[in-house]
Parts: structure tokens; sequence; C-alpha cells
């Protein structure tokens, strides 16, 4: 019997359950930098990256090669068990280009939200202290700890409360949503002043750029007002930089673009390629608070995934990825605007981390056509992934390696989708009229 996408969606929804959503209906057999193909020989644009996981492509060849190298001397042994000099040096490297001054430390995981909630206990180890503030729209993670720091409910808290605490959601300050840079303070001060004394608060956590959320940015203005309060109160200020890290910005590390430094940052996502890491990176002092065994993980720092890491940052530079980011984004945000469509909202982005709103004629969130644009493309070969609290923003993590000619296919399949949408609303309203 032939295998088809169908045939193995039977299998999987016999297994898998519900609550494990996919976006596409396929089954990649291979894929090579930002172009996939399913095992009925479909070809595909991918503009999703493995949700942002992909800034060097898929199956980038130095990275494989390394890799292949490493497997053909071991694959594990669990880093509190037996050192590895590619774990060592991998931090040593993070450290060098971490946005921190003074010394700094490192400690790897193998997930985003495992080094999210390492940071928040190095930073009760610390501060003794239990409290964490984090802001509305942001994402931490699924774990329980880092559900609790995501600042959005549908789908990823509903019915898996009570929520460990304290933690507490401050306004994040953005103008398409309405919320300015003192609105987002005073929230801040209100929860001082109603839910928790700032000497009880171990750590403000918040994502430079959001990603989930909307990919909404933080001013250096607003982070150099964090930055005052943490140091006025004794706080650990955390940048959890897991999707817009490792180029995906036009620097290395989104926060370098703030002008202020963070006691304690994350990075995971694209820091290995595709193969899972994550990395704690922060002040020595603070790093070493933790006692000995406080820290660590079975398959942490995987040797695997150390090799790959340190291939990353040397493909960043010969290929000089952080240029190609603001090209792309910029090429991105112009090709967007020049289609002067009445339908396309806001469009932000820092680098290749870029979003698009969809909207109504009344100026509200069109999740309706956000849907159909995402259906659309997918038939026409591009994957598209959507965010933001209201479902209605389209976001582009294509790779940072992708091909001019397939860049400019993709965009010219969002130009063809959008561009009959708005003929087809145009026709509706004059047949109304």
């Amino acid at each position: 019997m032939t295998t088809t996408n169908q045939s193995l969606l039977a299998r999987r929804k016999a297994v898998l359950p519900t609550g494990l959503g996919v976006a596409f209906p396929i089954f990649a057999e291979k894929a090579k930098n930002s172009e996939v193909w399913d095992i009925e020989g479909n070809r595909y644009i991918d503009f999703v990256g493995g949700i942002s996981v992909l800034n060097t492509g898929h199956s980038h060849p130095k990275i494989t090669q390394r890799v292949h190298e490493q497997l053909d001397k071991f694959t594990h042994t669990a880093a509190q068990m037996i050192n590895y000099e590619c774990y060592v040096e991998l931090a040593e490297k993070l450290c060098e280009k971490a946005p921190i001054s003074g010394p700094k430390k490192a400690l790897f995981l193998t997930t985003g939200a495992e080094a999210v909630e390492n940071c928040i206990k190095i930073a009760r180890a610390k501060t003794g202290r239990p409290g964490v503030i984090s802001f509305v729209g942001g994402w931490h993670g699924r774990t329980s700890m880092c559900m609790s720091l995501t600042g959005k409910v549908l789908p990823y808290k509903k019915s898996f409360g009570p929520m460990p605490g304290p933690v507490f959601h401050a306004l994040f300050p953005a103008e398409e949503l309405n919320v300015t840079e003192a609105q987002a303070l005073h929230s801040l001060e209100m929860i001082f002043q109603a839910d928790i004394d700032p000497s009880e608060v171990a750590a403000m956590i918040i994502e430079p750029v959001q990603g989930e959320g909307g990919f909404h940015q933080v001013t250096p203005s607003f982070a150099k007002a964090l930055r005052k309060i943490c140091d006025e109160h004794g706080i650990v200020l955390i940048f959890d930089e897991v999707q817009c890290g490792f180029g995906r910005t036009g620097t290395l590390f989104a926060s370098e673009q703030l002008g202020v430094e963070p006691d304690l940052m994350t990075s995971a996502k694209s820091l290995a390629g595709g193969y899972p890491i994550s990395a704690v990176i922060g002040r020595a002092d603070i790093m070493d608070a933790p006692q000995v065994g406080g820290l660590g993980g079975t398959y942490s720092g995987n040797p695997l995934a150390c090799v790959a890491a340190l291939a990353v940052m040397e493909v960043i530079e010969e290929e000089n990825l952080l240029e190609r980011s603001v090209e792309i984004g910029d090429k991105i945000a112009a090709f967007l605007e020049d289609l002067n469509l009445s339908s396309i909202g806001h469009i932000r982005h820092k680098g290749a981390m870029l979003a698009f709103e969809l909207i109504d004629s009344d100026g509200k969130p069109d999740t309706e056509a956000t849907a159909n644009l995402k259906a659309k493309a997918f038939e026409q070969g591009l994957l598209l992934a959507s965010c933001g609290m209201f479902g209605n923003a389209i976001r582009i993590m294509v790779p940072l390696t992708v091909e001019d000619e397939v860049l400019q296919e993709g965009l010219d399949i969002i130009k063809g989708i959008l561009t009959a949408q708005s003929v087809n609303l145009k026709n509706e309203s004059l047949s109304l009229g």
C-alpha cells in the first residue's frame, strides 16, 4: 500500500492526543534550506522555519557535517557525569558574544522552556525572593511555570491551572495595542501597590521582541525604565531571547539594539539550527547562586547539539547572515507597503523578524482573512504561521539563508492571495451598495 499524507494522518489521529495540534496536514520527506518536500513529492516554500528554529536553513551542510563527525565519537555522556570540550567551547563563545558586561557564565539545557525555568530558579536562589513579573502577550513555554509566565490564555493555559506563583503580568507597551509606555509602567507600579512588594520580587522577564504575542518590540526607552526599576529594587532582569535571538532581528541577540544589559538571558530555537539545545547566559555572580547539583538535566547540552551550535555561529559570520537578516526584513516590509492594500494593517519588524496584521474594513483584527491567507498559501505551496493576541498577524520566519528567487516566489503567492481578497471585498461592497 502506498503511504500518503492522509494515511499517515489517520495513524497519527489514532495514537497522538488531540491537544497536540499540527498546522499542516502533510508529512515531511526531505528539506533543504528554505524548501520542504512531503512524502507525496509536493514542494513547499518554508516561511515558518520550524517556528524560527532554522535561521541557517534546513540541513545546512556545514552543520550536518559537524554533527556527523561528532556521531562517530560519542552521542551522550550526560554533562554532569563526564565533561566534553564542545560544551565548554560553546559556553565560552556565548559568554563572549552576549551583550552583558563583566564576568559571565553559561548553562545549557534542552528546550526554551527549560532555559526560562532555570532563569527563575537562578534568580530566586540569588535573591531569596519568590515573586516574578512578566508581561501581557509574552510567550515563555508550555511547562507549568512557563505557562504561568506566559501572558496569553488560549490555547496555552486554559484548563491547566492552578498555575505556579507568585507571578504577575504587567502591560506590554505597543502603539498597535493602544498601550503607551506610561500605561505599562503604571501597571507595573500597581502590581507593586496591589499584589506584591518589590522587595519580594526575584525577577522580571520580558522578550525584547514578543514571539507568539505578535512580534511587538520593546523600545530602548522602556528597556531602560525596566533596568532602572530592577536596579532600584534588586530585581533580576531577564531577557527571553528564545525566539528573537541568533540573528533573527539583524543582530546576534535582539537586546543588542536596546542599549540595556540584562542580568540573565535565554537562547534556544535557532541556536543549533534544529538540534535541541537551549542556554542561560548571565552575570557570573548570579549564575553561581544555586548550590552544586541544583542545575542540570540528563540531556542538557547534548554534544551533537553543542557542535551544531558552534557550526551555526560560524555560518552566521561566514555567510553574513546578520546583514542578510536586515536585507530580508527591509525587502518584505517594502513589498507589503507597495501592495497598498487596506486589508494590511500594522507592519513591524526588526531584521527578518517581521509580522503584518490583517484588518477588516473597520480596522479591526480580521482573523478570518488571516486563516484564509494561510489556507490558500498552503494550497499554493507556501507555509505561513500566525500569531498575536487576536490571531490576525502573519509572522515571517523564513530562513536567513533563503535564495532570493525562492523568497520572491513566496512573496508573490502572498500578493496574489491578498490582492484577490481585496478585489472580492470591493465587489461585495459594490453589490451591497
